[in-house]
């Protein structure tokens, strides 16, 4: 062993505060704050409310997360909705198209080899 090692060895033996098999501190940098402005404290097992209160928040914050939604207009909806119908329909005639090809090439296929 150098007089180097025993130099740092010393050196973190003096700095380190916390016995040597006990984890290390942890450190906070601060909370976040709310998105949603709500500063309720946080509910504990013996405050949990009843069924009835739990649905009644339960209510509440979907309703005002429904008010937050952006919907869209009839027009969109109705663009949106012939899109979806034109490419079922598209993908139903070529999906069947194949279907039909192959069909007709494994049955010639098995007429070739006698099957």
């Amino acid at each position: 062993m150098s007089d180097d090692d025993v130099i740092e060895s010393e050196a973190v033996e003096e700095t380190s505060d916390v016995p040597a098999g006990a984890p290390p501190a942890k450190v906070t940098t601060g909370t976040r704050p709310s998105s949603s402005g709500d500063h309720r404290p946080k509910k504990t097992a013996a405050t949990a409310p009843g069924l009835f209160a739990r649905i009644q928040q339960f209510l509440h914050d979907t309703r005002a997360e429904m008010r937050r939604v952006s919907w869209p207009g009839a027009a969109m909806v109705k663009n949106t909705t012939l899109i979806t119908l034109v490419a079922v329909v598209f993908f139903a005639l070529y999906l069947f198209a194949i279907d039909r090809v192959w069909a007709f090439l494994i049955d010639r296929l098995r007429g070739w080899l006698g099957g």
